[in-house]
Parts: C-alpha cells; structure tokens; sequence
C-alpha cells in the first residue's frame, strides 16, 4: 500500500504525479512540450483546461500558445489576473463561476528571466496547497525546457509577437542573454524599445563562480547597419572574455575587430564592467556612451568614469580600467543615450533630474520589473516619432555573505 495517495508503481519504482508529469514534458518534441504538459497535468491532476502564455518583446501582454504563426487573442499584463501572477512571480488563483473550478496562474520563469504563465484550471477539491506547490515547480520545469527547445524550433518565439519584427531588431534580440538573471550575488532585468524595431543597443552579461561581466553596447547608426555592427562588437567582446583576459584587453581586441571591419566610419559606444562576486570590487572600462546611475541608501547619482575612445574610432586604442566598488543593496542603473537624451515634443531633454526621480519612484520594484517601468515612465515624456533606440538595465547587488566560522569548520 502506498502512503502517498499521489503516488504509484511503475517498473517497481514509486513514481510522484509531479516526477511522471515532469518526466513527460522532459521526454516531448521541442515543438511539442506543452501539448505535452496540458495532457500530463489532465491525467495526473484532473485538470479541465490548460493555457500557456507567452510575454510578448515589449513585456505589455501575454500571448497565447495557439494558431501558430499567429498567436491568440493577447491578454494586458496590467490589468489582468494572469498579469498579476506575471507581475509579482507568485502563483495566483480565481474561482471559476460557472462550475467552482479554480485558474491558477504560475509564472513560467528561468533564473529570473520572466518568459509567461501556465494557466491550469483544475475541479475544486484538486486545487490543495500541495498541488499548487507541485505545479509551480512543473510551469518552471516548463520554462527550463522552453529555453533548451527554442534552438530547435521557433514555434515559442513566434507565440512571443504581438507584431512582425524588423530584421534588424530579428537580429538584435537573438543577440542577448536574456531579460533578466538572479543569482544569491545580484538580480538583473533589461529592455529594449522599441522592442520591435530595435537598432544598436544591446546589453550582454555572463558570470562564473566567482566574477559576473557586463557590458552595455550602442552600435552607431540605423536599421540593419546598426545591428550587423553590434552583432561584431557584442561577439568580438565575447570572444575576448572567453579567452579568460580581462576587461581592458577585451576591449582592446574588440575595438581592433570593429577598426578592421570598418575603418573609423562606423564605432560602437560601450561600458564594460566586471565584478567580483565574493567582495564587490570591480573594474570598468567607460568607452562611449552608455551611462551609469547607482541608488545607494536612497541617493540617486550619476556615476562618472573615465572617458576613452568608442570601439573602432581608431586603429589599436589602447584602454585602461578603472577601479569600482559595489556595496550590498546597491542598485544600479545602465542606460543608453536614447533614455538620457530623449526629447519631448518641445523639443526639450529628458534629463537627469527627470531620470534621478523616475530611478527613485520604481525603489520598491525587483530588478526585473525596473527596466520596464523606467521605459513607460520616458514614453510619456519623449517625442512620440523619436526614432532612437531606449535600453535601461537594472542591477540589484546583495553581495556574498560570508561562511560563519563554525560553517567554515
């Protein structure tokens, strides 16, 4: 006999509703994962109707995974019950009226990066705080599969457009890491506008055990120029970094790859940063435009480095980096010149301190919910036809908290 009432025998073995649902998603076609997974959660935990939505490049809706190449009617992430689970990364559920079944929305999110909700409607009596446990872990078990399949088929990207992409911006998103990434050390969140007709900014990051890089791109120029110029800078920065050589000499042979490709016509500005994750210390190399702004106890400033020479201005720029210092509960704010820049329809710049209060006003906001919101705030303000790119990057440092020494023993 079984103790465990949602458990059973297969192959000799004790097998969970949780372990057999997650082993048939695992198991799925890429294309395939959540018919999968909508027919795992109808047989192991009676559920009536299940959805997957997908946050669209903007981050204003979630798309439906149905009548692919086009997606279903879209649902406002703001005013919406599965918007809320999106906002807030808990699960969150509603009766049903007309039979007492409950929706419950679980955010489907990998490492921070916020990709949808798994809507899963079940009969009343099935909806327990154990089973709202499991399925929480299964929308991520999703998500994780969601990412590893996205190389094999487009059928989740294209569940991710609210409109057609430009090719430049086409380029430009299949360039980034992600939209956002938590580790115990830092939180981090992006974006792009517009998001569907993106030119040359770009973010990147990448971490090990010990160190976290991160750099801020703007490719100079427009449209499919502007993308094919950051694509070479963002991946000549990758490749130095993937040598193991620091920051200065990444920037040294990525500025030697651009200058060899365009010869000074065309440069990309760039802020590259590394840091330490055990102590916060850290080295930049300030070369452009891209800003930095820090809230550290409630103080917005604008954090000025030493200024050297965009990528591929000249033949063989020699860089040097700075020293820099991150505390626990700093915030950090990267922004591109199209956020600092921006003019209203009077013509007049947005500023900073238009940018130090609207910094301020989104304190309370994880890191990967800040850079949206900067973004909406600067879209009120600019010029509607301003044609330059926007990006915002938030990073949140916590710092790593040392061993206690009986740990340590």
């Amino acid at each position: 006999m079984l103790s465990d009432p949602c458990a059973f025998l297969r192959n000799g073995l004790i097998v969970t509703n949780l372990l057999a649902a997650g082993r048939a998603v695992r198991s799925a076609a890429p294309h395939a994962l959540f018919d999968a997974m909508r027919a795992a959660l109808a047989e192991y935990y009676e559920a009536v109707d299940v959805d997957l939505l997908m946050a669209d490049y903007s981050l204003t809706c979630l798309q439906p995974v149905t009548a692919l190449p086009h997606t279903g009617q879209p649902l406002p992430v703001e005013s919406s019950p599965e918007g809320r689970a999106f906002g807030s990364q808990e699960p969150f559920g509603q009766y049903v009226a007309q039979d007492g079944s409950v929706d419950l929305h679980l955010p489907v999110t990998v490492r921070g990066d916020r990709l949808g909700i798994l809507t899963v409607r079940l009969p009343k009596h099935r909806c327990t705080p154990d089973t709202v446990e499991e399925l929480t872990e299964l929308a991520e078990v999703l998500g994780h599969e969601i990412v590893v399949a996205e190389r094999d088929t487009d059928v989740y990207m294209q569940a991710r457009r609210a409109s057609r992409l430009t090719l430049a911006s086409e380029m430009q998103w299949q360039l980034l890491p992600a939209r956002a990434c938590t580790r115990p050390e830092y939180a981090i969140g992006a974006q792009l506008e517009p998001a569907y007709d993106i030119h040359g900014d770009n973010f990147d990051w990448s971490s090990t055990a010990e160190n976290l890089t991160l750099s801020v791109t703007n490719g100079m120029g427009d449209g499919i120029q502007a993308s094919l110029l950051t694509n070479l800078a963002v991946n000549a920065l990758r490749n130095a970094r993937r040598a193991g050589i620091g920051i200065a000499d990444q920037a040294a042979l990525a500025d030697q790859a651009i200058y060899a490709q365009y010869r000074g016509e065309a440069y990309v500005s760039t802020l590259l940063l590394s840091f330490e994750l055990a102590t916060g210390r850290g080295q930049v190399v300030d070369a452009g435009s891209p800003q930095l702004w820090r809230q550290r106890d409630k103080v917005v400033e604008h954090v000025d480095f030493e200024a050297q020479l965009p990528l591929g201005m000249f033949d063989e720029t020699a860089y040097v980096a700075q020293d820099f210092q991150a505390l626990p509960g700093d915030r950090m704010i990267f922004v591109s010149d199209g956020v600092y820049s921006a003019l209203s329809g009077a013509g007049e710049a947005y500023g900073e301190r238009a940018l130090a209060r609207a910094i301020q006003s989104v304190g309370l906001l994880p890191a990967a919910a800040v850079p949206r919101a900067l973004l909406q705030e600067l879209a009120s303000y600019r010029d509607a036809d301003a044609q330059d790119d926007a990006l915002v990057l938030c990073l949140d440092w916590f710092g790593r908290t040392a061993p206690s020494s009986h740990q340590a023993d």
